[in-house]
């Protein structure tokens, strides 16, 4: 398959060295529902270089076992259908081997792809595998000289606390540098979250009032309607603030308070993250609430008097010139009311008001520029309107926006695909650094340390009622008093 579309601007989509691409974990979770329907996506698509796949996980496969797993996968959860040509031409290219057997058949079977590819390829090992088996595989690679010049996905939780985090980048960094290590957030591979940078800093309208004198507070919510279900030995042993708010939440967080980086760049886009998570205070244990699902510990391999939070809410502050004393207010959680992923940016209302009583104005509070960051990627910006008729009645209206308007919804990559194509190409633009994610850990540790009690709430409803003293004065956005709009005729 071809680098990329022949009509791709060469500048758009630049050129990337063919590639063996181990993945560990390749009989798992992650891998049936994202990694080998992404792959076949990008083959499709023209978007892959030359590349061969090996799978392994710790159980006896065939090659042919592996890719009628990766064809019932793909028919399941792919975003488009098997094309038989194409895809015996992509099954073509996958191997199996059992990691289990130790560093000699992997590295066998690593050497005889590459030499497949020919001069130039290179390795991307992707560790689609629990945090606790990292440090193992990634001993495996260098006892299978799998090391050198090659790159490595990490999966989230990266650590689970300060020291474990510190400890996890010690581990890995004797074996692999900094620069070919690309610990992924899925969050960031999102269209709607890249468009939060092209809003901001391509446009003259909102970067001048994207500040303290202009922004009254930021709702970052991601509700879940899913529960534990199957995964309560992972679950119990992380819960949501780990699984949630430090490898997504706080990203986001950082995209949306960065200063203008010098240079659309990894290096510079990452020194502005690290800015914003060094002036981000530390957690105060009194503006938490953690929750738990009512039913949660009757899950299998819940501990039945499990004390770990599905549900958690909490306000963050950024000590800097832009943004202080504006409150970030993230929540996040399993059994929710609704599904979304959602923020909203809350701007200050006039100091007063020329409008008489009865008017509307004030009724509906400020106006928000909200983005979700679903794959539609839709963007609202509400503000207050006069309602025709006669008399002065005001209400909230808003501009609306979504990718699926523009007709190009069906060219985006999903999340895990662009990703990979990134972390090929060694873009780091989109991958936490070990710097920021030690100061992550190290801002949230009295926050752990505090051990707050869960508080049950109803499956199905918004979570614990003491969310809303959270965030008085002010209100949560979810659930919306008005919808989003629907497709135009």
């Amino acid at each position: 398959m071809a680098d990329q579309p022949t009509d791709a601007p060469a500048a758009a989509l630049p050129h990337i060295d063919p590639h063996v691409i181990v993945l560990f974990g390749a009989t798992g979770d992650l891998a049936k529902r994202k990694l080998l329907p992404g792959l076949y996506h990008l083959f499709e698509s023209g978007l892959m270089p030359e590349f061969r796949v090996v799978g392994s996980s710790r159980g006896e496969l065939t090659d042919d076992e592996l890719r009628q797993l990766a064809r019932e996968a793909t028919q399941e959860f792919g975003r488009v259908e098997i094309e038989e040509e194409l895809w015996s031409d992509f099954t073509s290219r996958l191997t199996y081997v059992n990691s289990s057997h130790g560093p000699e058949p992997l590295a066998t079977a690593v050497r005889a792809a590459l030499e497949s590819l020919g001069d130039g390829a290179r390795i991307l090992h992707y560790l689609s595998i629990p945090p606790a088996a990292a440090e193992k595989v990634v001993e495996l690679l260098d006892e299978a000289a799998l090391v050198e010049g090659a790159r490595i996905v990490m999966e989230k939780p990266f650590g689970s606390d300060f020291e474990s985090a510190r400890a996890l980048n010690a581990h890995v960094h004797q074996f692999f540098d900094e620069d070919q290590i690309f610990r992924i957030d899925h969050f960031l591979g999102k269209e709607a979250a890249q468009n939060i940078l092209a809003l901001r800093f391509a446009n003259g309208l909102f970067e001048p009032i994207w500040n303290l004198n202009h922004i009254d507070h930021v709702q970052i919510d991601v509700p879940e309607t899913l529960s534990v279900s199957d995964r309560g030995a992972f679950y119990d042993a992380t819960g949501a603030f780990r699984d949630m708010v430090v490898t997504h939440l706080f990203q986001i967080l950082a995209f949306v308070a960065m200063e203008p980086p010098t240079a659309l760049d990894p290096e510079s886009i990452r020194v502005e993250k690290i800015k914003v998570f060094r002036s981000m205070r530390e957690l105060d244990p009194e503006r938490v609430v953690r929750g738990q699902y009512e039913g949660y510990r009757e899950h299998d391999d819940v501990a039945p008097d499990s004390d770990t939070e599905t549900f958690i809410a909490m306000r963050c502050e950024i000590d800097n010139w832009r943004w202080s004393g504006v409150p970030f207010y993230l929540r996040t959680g399993k059994r929710l009311a609704e599904g979304w992923r959602i923020i909203s940016i809350a701007f200050r209302e006039p100091p007063q008001s020329m409008f008489p009583a009865g008017s509307g104005v004030g009724s509906h509070g400020p106006d928000h520029l909200t983005f979700d960051l679903d794959e539609s990627a839709r963007l609202s910006l509400s503000f207050y309107g006069k309602k025709p008729g006669p008399g002065m009645i005001l209400d909230k209206q808003s501009l609306q926006f979504s990718l699926t308007e523009t007709g190009e919804a069906g060219s985006t990559l999903e999340a895990y695909e662009r990703l990979i194509r990134d972390a090929m190409m060694g873009d780091h633009t989109l991958f936490t650094s070990a710097q920021g994610i030690e100061r992550l850990w190290e801002i949230s540790q009295p926050m752990l340390d505090a051990n707050l009690p869960v508080q049950p709430y109803e499956q199905g409803s918004w979570g614990p009622e003491a969310m809303h003293d959270l965030i008085a004065p002010h209100r949560w956005r979810l659930p919306f008093a008005r919808h989003w709009r629907g497709p135009l005729s």
